[in-house]
Formats: C-alpha cells, structure tokens, sequence
C-alpha cells in the first residue's frame, strides 16, 4: 500500500472542517502574506503562506480549535502512522520521546541542577516521559498539559499532575511556576504570541523557560520540497529568526541555544526579559530565506520526505 493510500483509508476529511482565516501576522501585525504552498504533506488542500515582512510561515486558512481537540482526540496519531508506515500512538512514541528527554537533559542539566524542588509546567508535555525524566534527575515537581487524552491518560500512570486541554484556553488563574518546558508542542499552537506572553505570565521572574521548534526551513532543505515540510498539525512553521524575534518581543532573552542530533530541532534555554516589542529579524535574512525557499521549490521535486 502506497502512503498516500494509508493516508486515504485513515478517512479523515481535512477539506469539510471549518477554518479561520487570518489576515495579520502573528508575529508583526503585518498583513503582507506570500502563498508558499497549496497543500500540505499529507495531501491535504491545506495552504501555506508566509509574512513579506518578517518571514513567519503558517498555515491561512486554517481550522478552528474545535476542530483542532477532535483532531487531537482521534485522527492525529492515526494520520501520523498513516504517513510513516508504523504505528505512532501514546505508547510507542514514549521510546523517542525518552531519548529526546535525555537530549534535553543535557542541554537543560547546568540550569536545572539549582532547582531542585522547584515547580516545572509541561505544556504540550504528551505523555509525561520527558516530565518524569526532569523530575527524578533533577527533583523538579511537574506538571503536564496536553490535548490529547489518550496521551494524558499515559501521563497519569506516573502519577503526574495533569491537565487536559489546549493551552490557549486553559485559564491558569494564580498559578505560577519556576520552570516551564514546551517541546516539540510550538509548532501545534493555534496562537504562538499569545501562548508565550501567556508563559511569560506563569513564569517567576527568577524562572526559566525552554523551547524548541522545528526549523522550518532545515526541514525544507532536508526534504527538498516546501510541501513536505508543511503538515496540517502544524498551523506555524518556525525558522530560528521568527522564533528568536518572537522570544524578544514577548519577553525572554536567550541563555543558550542548540541544534538536536538530527539538525532538525532548534531548542532554546530562556529567562524572562523585558519584553521587545518591535524586534523583528533583519530583512536582509528574510530576503534569503524566500530565495532560498524558491531554490528549493524550482528544484528537481523529491521523491519523498521525512519531515
């Protein structure tokens, strides 16, 4: 069976599901929009554009968050194994999510040591592997908010606190913490500058933040293909300067950055900042970032991707 095949038969009906369009960039209010692609890896007619003015890719128009928790609960994983030709469901991915969670541990190590006891929120946290690795090697007490509850439901088994739901519309009222994680979730928000002014918000001003995208434009030169870098579970698709202007505007500097063993993640460790309200990246990097996206697409077409 072929993987648009796998895909079919998964059944899930993208085209039917309501969208929101969006005319102003979520990062610098522009509404200068370039289309990059008109559909998406899986097939889908999902569009993906791209702001002239800062560079930020994603996908206009896009579904609503309703439609988002439904796709979370039932059709992600199934789409996922659907494309990979294996099953990825809560429970198999626990082994990659574990090695990454060691990844992280060595990146994260010399800043979380002094905070042992400290409180740790993982948002996006799936199944909790990376929240539990964090809290026995460095003693930090976690938290997990996730949307999808099959994932949670592993979450659970270890006994740690959870939260089900998408993190735009959790209302964390006083709560605060010491540390809060969002890996491999960044590119799955429905509002990037919201949620981050939200963790600035839940952060201590003694706190730290670590985060980390998948380089949109690594995952285009390594798949030689625009298309296949663009996935509907992903209504933004991140470069390091859309990201890095994002952090300065919304109130974090940067301690320390680094690429995953792969080359395809971009991870950062933060502390809260006074926020940077009109940083954006140079336009000189935005300008090579479209030439080389054209390069790329006037290329000979891939024959497949793993993005």
């Amino acid at each position: 069976m072929t993987r648009a095949e796998r895909i079919q038969q998964v059944g899930y009906d993208y085209a039917s599901r309501a969208k929101i369009r969006t005319d102003a960039c979520n990062l610098c209010g522009s509404d200068d929009q370039v289309v990059l692609t008109h559909r998406d890896r899986y097939g889908f007619p999902a569009q993906t554009v791209a702001c002239a003015r800062c560079g930020l890719a994603a996908m206009n128009p896009r579904m609503a968050a309703r439609e988002y928790a439904a796709f979370y609960a039932q059709w992600y994983r199934p789409l996922v194994s659907a494309y990979h030709g294996r099953t990825i469901d809560a429970v198999s991915v626990q082994r990659e999510q574990q090695a990454y969670a060691e990844e992280m541990e060595t990146l994260a190590g010399p800043y979380l040591e002094p905070r042992r006891g400290q409180s740790f929120l993982d948002v996006g946290g799936s199944t909790g592997v990376i929240a539990i690795h964090f809290a026995k090697r460095f003693g930090v007490d976690p938290t997990v908010i996730d949307p999808a509850p099959d994932e949670i439901q592993e979450a659970d088994k270890f006994g740690l606190k959870t939260i089900t739901g998408l993190m735009e519309e959790w209302d964390p009222g006083d709560r605060r913490y010491d540390v809060v994680g969002m890996f491999q979730t960044i590119d799955h928000l429905l509002d990037v500058k919201a949620t981050l002014e939200k963790i600035r918000s839940l952060l201590r001003e003694d706190g730290l933040f670590l985060v980390d995208i998948v380089d949109f434009r690594a995952a285009c030169l390594k798949n030689a293909s625009v298309e296949l870098a663009t996935k509907i579970d992903h209504p933004y698709s991140l470069t390091e300067f859309a990201m890095e202007s994002y952090l300065a505007r919304t109130g974090f500097d940067v301690l320390r950055r680094s690429y995953s063993a792969d080359h395809h993640l971009v991870a950062y460790v933060c502390k809260p900042a006074a926020p940077r309200p009109d940083h954006l990246p140079e336009r000189s990097e935005v300008r090579d970032f479209f030439r080389e996206l054209r390069q790329v697409q006037n290329a000979r077409p891939a024959a497949g991707g793993s993005a």
